[in-house]
C-alpha cells in the first residue's frame, strides 16, 4: 500500500506543456495518429504564439506551446538524442526527458502494432523488471512495467506504458544520487568512496 500525502492532495497531473514548431504538425500527429481529442486552443495575447490541449485521459491533458521565436530544437540537450535501446538517452539538467502514456495491459501489443501499421518508428517492446539489464524478452513473475518508445513531430519522447502490479514499499531500496556522485557512476571512483 502506496503512503499518502499528508500535505497537498494529488489527483494526477492536470497537464505537461511542451513546445512544437509547427502547430498544425502537431495537431495533425495527437489528433489522427494517436487519436487525442483537441479540448482546448488559446492564441497567446499580444501575437505571442498559441498553446493547445489534448486530452489524455481521466481529466489530464497534454499541452503545446508554439511560439514564433522559440529556439531550434537542441537533442542531447532539451530532450535525449536516442531512444532506449536505441541509443543515448540522457537529457539536461530541468529538461523533460519524455512522457509516459499508461495504457491498458490488455491492448498494450496491439496498440505497438497500430503505432507500426501508422508508419511510427517504435522500439522493441521491453519488459521491465529488478533483474541487472532491468528488462527481458519475456514477461514473467518480476515483470512489473511493459512499454515502448517512439517520438513526436518534433522529436519528443513518447512511451506506451502499462503496469502490471501495483508497487510496493520493498520497491523503494535504492539511495537517491547526489551531484558528487557523478564520478562514482562514471566509473572514477570505487562505489564504496
Amino acid at each position: 500500500m502506496q503512503e499518502q500525502n499528508s500535505e497537498f492532495e494529488f489527483r494526477g497531473i492536470n497537464h505537461l506543456a511542451l513546445v512544437c514548431k509547427d502547430m498544425e504538425r502537431t495537431v495533425d500527429f495527437y489528433t489522427n495518429i494517436l487519436g487525442m481529442p483537441l479540448t482546448k486552443t488559446i492564441e497567446l495575447p499580444g501575437n505571442m504564439g498559441q498553446h493547445f490541449f489534448f486530452d489524455i485521459g481521466k481529466g489530464d491533458a497534454l499541452a503545446f506551446f508554439w511560439f514564433p521565436d522559440a529556439p531550434d530544437a537542441a537533442p542531447g540537450v532539451s530532450a535525449p538524442n536516442g531512444m532506449p535501446g536505441e541509443g543515448e538517452l540522457a537529457s539536461a539538467h530541468g529538461s523533460m526527458n519524455h512522457v509516459a502514456f499508461d495504457v491498458p495491459a490488455e491492448k498494450f501489443e496491439e496498440y505497438h502494432a497500430k503505432l507500426v501499421a501508422k508508419g511510427v518508428h517504435v522500439t522493441l517492446i521491453m519488459n521491465h523488471d529488478d533483474s541487472p539489464r532491468q528488462v527481458s524478452k519475456e514477461v514473467h513473475e518480476g515483470t512489473f512495467m511493459r512499454s515502448f518508445y517512439f517520438r513526436g513531430p518534433d522529436g519528443e519522447l513518447l512511451e506506451f506504458a502499462t503496469w502490471l502490479r501495483a508497487l510496493r514499499p520493498d520497491d523503494v531500496k535504492h539511495k537517491p544520487a547526489r551531484s558528487v556522485d557523478v564520478e562514482r557512476y562514471r566509473g572514477l571512483v570505487p562505489a564504496g568512496d
